[in-house]
């Protein structure tokens, strides 16, 4: 008899590990199939939300959240994963989502996300259900389900009271005119209503308008660029001839200066109303 190796000790272990895993610990879907997705540990899984929080929930992540984590919320442009988020797995009910809404992450540029402190706790309950509701629904290898774009209708605003608020909020850096033709520019509505809250495309793969950085070391030299990575350990910036330059942070040294062109944007997001951003989007589709 040919002796165990490590190797085959370890799979028979494992073998029996799994037989001995209760079903629903297992993943096992509807129809006694095994459906992929994250309720594999107990800690994940959950019960379904009703239908009309998940769709509720679905409307907010479009208008709050989609410009940065994207249609498909594999992260946009400096958003979260939030199918692989650890945080958003182990949520039951909006519990660990709800403290990082209401306060949002505060970071110069890059990564910064604005906080929704009047954000109503049905509503956190309403977007928790709708992210674990695709979570549970996702392919192998944390990809979407095919459906998670859909066909969301954002035209449900009234146009001439989107104009009034664009008077009011806006006026103050664009004018009609600067918007003019946007309606056509950005032909998909959801693309449109991504596009000004934001300030610039922010779905997957889109280029947003860069933040630049200026550094001022200890020694008196300085370096501008656009902005790559900023946290509490170090700065990345792309200087103008292409190349890169990182610096490792100390406090306040070296000095950093941000300049965002969106920061605007974000700052306003929280006072948005859901009306509001419809009657904008709506506005703005006008502007052939």
């Amino acid at each position: 008899m040919r002796p165990m190796t490590s190797l085959t000790i370890g799979a028979c272990l494992l073998a029996l590990s799994l037989a001995t895993v209760p079903q629903a610990a297992q993943g096992q879907g509807r129809g006694g199939g095994r459906e992929p997705g994250p309720a594999t540990f107990p800690a994940q899984q959950r019960s379904a939300g009703d239908q009309a929080s998940i769709a509720r929930g679905r409307t907010l992540y479009e208008g709050s959240c989609r410009f940065c984590h994207g249609a498909d919320l594999r992260g946009g442009d400096g958003g979260t994963n939030l199918l692989r988020s650890q945080l958003v797995l182990n949520d039951q009910s909006g519990e660990r989502i709800g403290p990082v809404i209401k306060g949002g992450i505060q970071s110069a540029g890059i990564g910064s996300m604005p906080a929704f402190a009047n954000m109503p706790d049905a509503d956190i309950k309403a977007l928790a259900d709708y992210l674990h509701s695709v979570q549970a629904s996702m392919r192998g290898q944390g990809n979407p389900p095919s459906e998670t774009v859909g066909n969301l209708n954002v035209l449900v605003g009234d146009a001439t009271a989107g104009q009034a608020y664009f008077r009011s909020i806006c006026a103050s850096c664009h004018t009609a005119e600067d918007m003019r033709g946007i309606g056509t520019r950005v032909a998909d509505p959801k693309d449109l209503q991504n596009y000004w809250l934001r300030g610039s495309m922010g779905d997957r793969g889109a280029r947003r308008t860069p933040a630049k950085v200026t550094v001022l070391t200890a020694a008196g030299q300085q370096y501008q660029g656009e902005l790559v990575r900023y946290d509490d350990f170090i700065v990345i910036l792309r200087q103008a001839d292409g190349t890169r330059r990182s610096f490792r942070r100390n406090g306040d040294s070296p000095k950093v200066t941000i300049d965002d062109p969106n920061k605007a944007h974000l700052q306003l997001l929280p006072k948005y109303s859901d009306k509001n951003i419809h009657d904008v989007t709506a506005y703005l589709v006008t502007l052939k």
